[in-house]
């Protein structure tokens, strides 16, 4: 049974997304489909190398209400907003002395051969400012993400929306988040956008 901190009603909140094998077709059944006026910012770890993740985000840019870009150094995070870590970079949100959160990337060495790593950006959430997380696990081989995830809610509210195995290309990463019992909503690839609008809420 999930053992969860309980969430500060209308609290302030973000959004972070993991996804690897299968993730950018994924993404393009979750991402157009959410609101400009998503009341949250969005971090968003799609394991790929440098390089591609620039493309990506310009495409779902283009295809989304919600602003899409390629997570850049020192990026205030705004809501409405999706941040995508740049492919041969670990990105953290770290909180500023003004209590807003900015992007720093990195290149320290892969973790299990990933760089960018969604348990680096997840871990990183630790020390912000946020009152919830919303945590969404695609599509992908591995566990990525996990250690991070069970790590955060021992410290902060967690809310955890899993990809179901049958619209998984791979289903690793929601495999290991639903066999850590950390799981709050498993649902298909087709609802995932509106289970993150349904617990974030617009502005």
């Amino acid at each position: 049974m999930k053992n969860t901190i309980q969430a500060v009603k209308g609290g302030n909140k973000i959004v972070a997304l993991a996804c690897s094998t299968g993730g950018p077709k994924a993404l393009q059944g979750v991402i157009p489909f959410l609101p400009s006026n998503l009341d949250a910012p969005m971090v968003l770890v799609q394991h790929m190398p440098a390089g591609f993740t620039k493309s990506m985000a310009e495409r779902l840019n283009e295809i989304s209400p919600i602003r899409v870009k390629e997570a850049e150094e020192g990026d205030i995070l705004e809501k409405g907003s999706v941040y995508i870590a740049p492919g041969g970079k670990h990105m953290e949100v770290k909180k500023c002395p003004d209590g807003r959160h900015k992007i720093q990337l990195n290149e320290e060495p892969p973790i299990g051969g990933l760089r960018p790593c969604a348990n680096i950006t997840f871990s990183s959430l630790k020390d912000s400012g946020y009152d919830e997380i919303v945590c969404a696990v695609l599509t992908g081989m591995g566990s990525d993400g996990t250690d991070a995830i069970v790590s955060l809610a021992k410290s902060k509210p967690v809310y955890v929306i899993s990809q179901d195995e049958e619209t998984c290309v791979v289903y690793g990463m929601p495999k290991a988040i639903a066999e850590a019992g950390m799981v709050d909503e498993v649902v298909p690839l087709a609802e995932i956008a509106q289970t993150i609008t349904k617990n974030v809420g617009v502005n």
